[in-house]
C-alpha cells in the first residue's frame, strides 16, 4: 500500500473511533444563520438511488458514492452515515462524482481505473470501511440546509462537518459565475469546486446537496 494510503487509513481509522458518538448529535446541531428550513422530507439516499443504484459509463453521476454509502451501512447499520436516509434531519452534503473518486484513486495508487465497479472495489480494498465512513462524514454538514443562494453569500465561512474535528472553508471565487471552492484539510492538493450545474440537488427538502469535482480530504496526505 502506498505511503499516502497508509497514512490516510491510519488517521481516519483513529477518527472513526469517535464517530459513533455523533449518531444523536447530528439531529441536535444548530443550523448556521442564513440556512433555509424547508419542510420536505425526501432523503438524499433516496435521491442517490433513484437512477437505479448501479454502475454505468457515466463518470459524472454518483454511483461510487451511492455504493460507498450502502457498503458502510451494510457493515455498520448504526453508522451516523444513516442520517442520509432520514429526510427529517436537516443537512447539506457535498457529493463527489465518480470522476472525482477516479482521480482520488489515481492520486493514492497511481492507477487509473477504467470502470466504476473496478474503481469501487479498488478503493474499498485499499481504504476499508472505517476510512470510507470517515471520508463520507467529512462531506456532510449536519443541521443546516444550505442552498446555493446562501452558499454564494458565505465567503469565508467555516463549516463544521459530521466527522469529529473536521471543518471545510467556503471560498466564493465568483458570485456571478456561481464558482465556489471548498478548502479542505489537505494543503498539498487541489481543493474541490462545486459543480455550478449540480447545485441544489433535492431542493425544497431538509436535506440538500451540491455536486463537487474532487473528493474532500480530511487530512493532509
Amino acid at each position: 500500500m502506498p505511503k499516502s494510503s497508509r497514512r490516510l487509513t491510519r488517521h481516519l481509522a483513529a477518527a472513526a473511533v469517535t464517530i459513533g458518538m455523533l449518531a444523536t448529535s447530528l439531529i441536535a446541531t444548530a443550523a448556521p444563520a442564513g440556512a433555509t428550513a424547508p419542510l420536505g422530507t425526501k432523503s438524499l439516499a433516496s435521491v442517490l438511488a433513484s437512477d437505479g443504484d448501479t454502475f454505468d459509463r457515466n463518470w459524472y453521476d454518483y454511483d461510487v458514492l451511492t455504493q460507498a454509502v450502502g457498503a458502510v451501512l451494510a457493515a455498520k447499520p448504526n453508522s451516523p452515515v444513516k442520517v442520509l436516509a432520514d429526510g427529517t434531519v436537516p443537512l447539506t452534503a457535498f457529493l463527489p462524482s465518480d470522476r472525482a473518486f477516479q482521480r482520488l484513486a489515481k492520486d493514492l495508487t497511481g492507477k487509473t481505473y477504467r470502470s466504476e465497479s473496478q474503481l469501487f472495489s479498488g478503493l474499498a480494498g485499499l481504504l476499508g470501511v472505517n476510512t470510507i465512513e470517515a471520508v463520507l462524514l467529512y462531506h456532510v454538514i449536519p443541521g443546516a440546509t444550505i442552498d446555493s443562494k446562501t452558499a454564494l453569500r458565505s465567503d469565508g465561512a467555516r463549516l463544521t462537518t459530521a466527522l469529529p474535528g473536521g471543518t471545510i472553508k467556503v471560498d466564493v471565487l465568483s458570485q456571478r459565475c456561481r464558482l465556489i471552492r471548498l478548502i479542505d484539510a489537505d494543503r498539498n492538493d487541489a481543493n474541490p469546486l462545486i459543480n455550478p450545474w449540480a447545485f441544489d440537488i433535492n431542493k425544497g427538502n431538509r436535506q440538500i446537496a451540491h455536486g463537487i469535482w474532487l473528493v474532500l480530504r480530511p487530512i493532509d496526505i
